[in-house]
């Protein structure tokens, strides 16, 4: 059943760096101080439960095997050396097969996924027909898990009959993904119950569910015990707390007055601060309004007296003018008089 769920799981998975620790042996187990939940036989004496251990072992080696195929198919250049070139057809044939498989189930899945959106949307006829394909598909997958089954089967023969090839190929733990670390895990873990249960005889076993009973049966005994003291501390202890409560809310309002006192105390002197730097703030505040009103009213004095100086320049440019052109023009008679009065002379 292990190898034909481990067939069907897909060829590659992601390698998690995980290692499989060597299996225990219960009979170098510490002795348990419980001697009636520890079998009196370290070893196995009859057939049957030797050949049961034996297929559990064989089984577990067999998925250590089938679990590290992924590891083969994906390093081929690297372990086709070491395991040989009919082990490497048998497992590229297996490849190939499982890649078929995961095609045939994605498609599958895509083909169920459309008929659930579009199966509002279109006929009846078209859903049927839709379905009917969907079947087919479903029942030619049974073949090619089948087919899958015997190569796995067929891969594990050739390494079983290379010894050296399976140790060398078991040594690559760490190549094998966390779910089938963990299937494996487990499968060590059914092993020592399963030895556990071979090694205990019938009176053991009977001893040891007695042994249980008992301490079942204690251990209720015991809890009752406890619950009926914890009620009655817990009763106590509200009384108790009742009494220490009515002298600690006492202690707090003294405390608390104190400290109301204190905080009033201090609300004064914060009042008086806050009067006295507001009166301050009122006094620089009216000092800064007048400080500002007079820089207003130099302003305007500045501006209106650089205005009239400005205006007794124009004024006297004006005036310089005017004296020069009423020289220029005087000048300009006396010119004209004296050339007539040349004029006539020379005449």
């Amino acid at each position: 059943m292990a190898l034909d769920i481990l067939a069907m799981a897909p060829l590659y998975q992601a390698p998690a760096i995980t290692r499989i620790g060597p299996k225990t042996d219960p009979s170098k187990r510490p002795a348990d101080p419980l001697k009636p939940l520890v079998p009196s036989r370290a070893k196995l004496t009859t057939i049957e439960a030797k050949r049961i251990m034996s297929i559990l072992d064989e089984a577990i080696n067999k998925v250590e095997l089938v679990t590290l195929l992924s590891y083969v198919a994906s390093n081929r250049e690297d372990v086709e050396g070491v395991l040989g070139e009919d082990i490497m057809r048998a497992v590229r044939e297996h490849e190939d097969l499982c890649q078929v498989l995961l095609e045939n189930v994605r498609c599958l899945k895509e083909k169920e996924r459309q008929l659930q959106e579009q199966e509002e949307a279109e006929e009846e006829g078209w859903l049927r027909d839709r379905l009917l394909s969907i079947e087919l598909q479903k029942s030619s997958l049974s073949p090619l898990t089948q087919q899958i089954k015997d190569s796995t089967k067929n891969v594990l023969r050739l390494l079983l009959s290379n010894p050296q090839a399976a140790r060398l190929l078991q040594m690559q733990t760490q190549s094998r993904s966390a779910e089938a670390q963990n299937f494996i895990d487990s499968l060590i873990e059914l092993r020592g119950f399963l030895f556990e249960k071979l090694v205990t005889s019938p009176m053991e076993a009977r001893d040891k569910a007695q042994f249980i009973q008992d301490i079942n049966r204690q251990n209720s005994n015991n809890q009752q015990i406890i619950d009926t003291l914890e009620n009655e501390l817990a009763e106590r202890m509200k009384k108790r707390n009742a009494e220490e409560e009515l002298e600690d809310l006492e202690a707090v309002h003294k405390e608390e007055k104190i400290a109301l006192e204190e905080l009033k105390r201090r609300h004064k002197v914060l009042v008086e601060e806050f009067v006295q730097i507001r009166e301050e703030r009122e006094i620089n505040s009216k000092k800064r309004m007048e400080a500002e009103q007079e820089m207003v009213r130099m302003v305007r004095a500045a501006t209106l007296i650089q205005a009239f100086w400005k205006g007794y320049l124009v004024r006297s440019l004006l005036r310089s003018k005017k004296k020069r052109g009423k020289g220029k023009a005087k000048g300009k008679e006396k010119g004209k008089q004296k050339g007539k009065e040349k004029g006539k002379g020379k005449k």
